[in-house]
């Protein structure tokens, strides 16, 4: 098995690169989405960890960037009716955090949203998978900025100072404008109006 591949990146194309060695040898090497955003430029040299699947049809090499891509990458092909295409589609539509935590929290939606993938397919996958996903180490899932502070931020795209926008989006949730951020938004900037037109 080849557990890691380093060498000079001298080609790239779609979701495949080539990987030359200190030795002179090019491995073709496929990768999910992510992993290609992340890669440095050609010519530069690049580390990965890998995943050598071997099929009647041939031999095909995956890379991944992080050990937890890979693990995830052969847990899933652990499961019935999925293959490396299919595991990388995954990986590139969910990422390794999210896609453990869909396996995990039984996120049906968020698996279904994956090329390839169906309601039946994503609950079926569920079930396969949920208990071999159980141990692997994930980061948590980011908290979603609250309305207010979105508020804020959206303000100041608009031009407005800090302090404004934070002044202005306070009093439209004082007002009364809801928990959405649009909605405090449109209620903010009607309390604004009137500064900026008198101040013109």
């Amino acid at each position: 098995m080849i557990a890691t591949l380093s060498g000079t990146l001298t080609e790239r194309a779609g979701d495949a690169i080539v990987i030359q060695t200190d030795g002179g040898v090019g491995y073709l090497v496929t990768l999910p989405l992510g992993v290609i955003e992340r890669l440095p430029a050609v010519g530069t040299r690049v580390s990965l960890h890998t995943e050598l699947v071997v099929r009647e049809d041939g031999w095909s090499l995956y890379g991944f960037d992080h050990p937890l891509e890979r693990a995830v990458f052969q847990r899933l092909m652990s499961a019935s009716g999925v293959g490396p295409r299919l595991a990388l589609a995954v990986l590139s539509a969910l990422g390794p955090n999210r896609a453990v935590r869909s396996i995990r929290d039984r996120d049906i939606a968020a698996l279904s949203t994956v090329n390839g993938i169906g309601k039946k397919k994503a609950e079926r996958l569920v079930v396969e998978l949920q208990d071999r996903f159980a141990d692997l180490p994930v980061e948590a899932a980011a908290a979603p900025a609250s309305p207010t502070a979105g508020a804020v931020r959206a303000l100041a795209a608009l031009g407005y100072a800090q302090s404004v926008a934070e002044a202005a989006v306070r009093e439209a949730v004082a007002g009364g404008a809801g928990d959405d951020t649009a909605q405090i938004v449109r209620r903010a900037l009607q309390r604004l109006a009137p500064t900026t037109s008198g101040g013109n």
